[in-house]
């Protein structure tokens, strides 16, 4: 390789580098919204005399720290499909424990019981599960969809 091609691919690699960290120092300035990531919803119908369950579990990432994580769980067929839920109705529902699990995520479970009652006056078909994470600076996500289920 030729002296000139060497210091050419040497200053293009710098140049690259110095905007790649520019960038970097730019954006990680900026508030972060936490990160929700792998949730999933599980629904075990009453049977005989026990009572069954629905469990939500997400993975929630911030560098801010999570402070809270409200889950709603709704029917497809609802009015909320029509309502399009926001930030201020999510911020009275039940929240979700949680446990740090590495780094700046927490693993967070929420689990409700379904008695027979609440079985048979729920209404039947999909189910969305919304969340709306916290980070400690005060971001937020809202994830209206976050996990289905279906009550059968």
């Amino acid at each position: 390789m030729s002296r000139r091609i060497a210091v050419l691919s040497v200053v293009a690699g710098v140049v690259a580098l110095g905007g790649a960290g520019a960038f970097a120092v730019a954006y990680a300035g900026e508030p972060q919204s936490p990160v929700l990531a792998h949730s999933t919803a599980r629904y075990v119908a009453p049977d005989g005399d026990r009572d069954g369950s629905l469990t939500f579990t997400t993975d929630v990432t911030s560098t801010e720290g999570v402070k809270k994580v409200n889950v709603l769980v709704w029917p497809a067929d609802s009015s909320f499909s029509d309502m399009h839920l926001t930030e201020k109705d999510m911020a009275a529902v039940e929240t979700a424990e949680c446990e740090p699990s590495g780094g700046d995520t927490v693993h967070c479970t929420y689990r409700v019981a379904f008695t027979r009652e609440d079985a048979e006056e729920a209404p039947r078909g999909v189910w969305h599960t919304a969340v709306l994470a916290t980070a400690g600076d005060g971001t937020t996500t809202l994830e209206t969809e976050a996990a289905d289920f279906t009550i059968g």
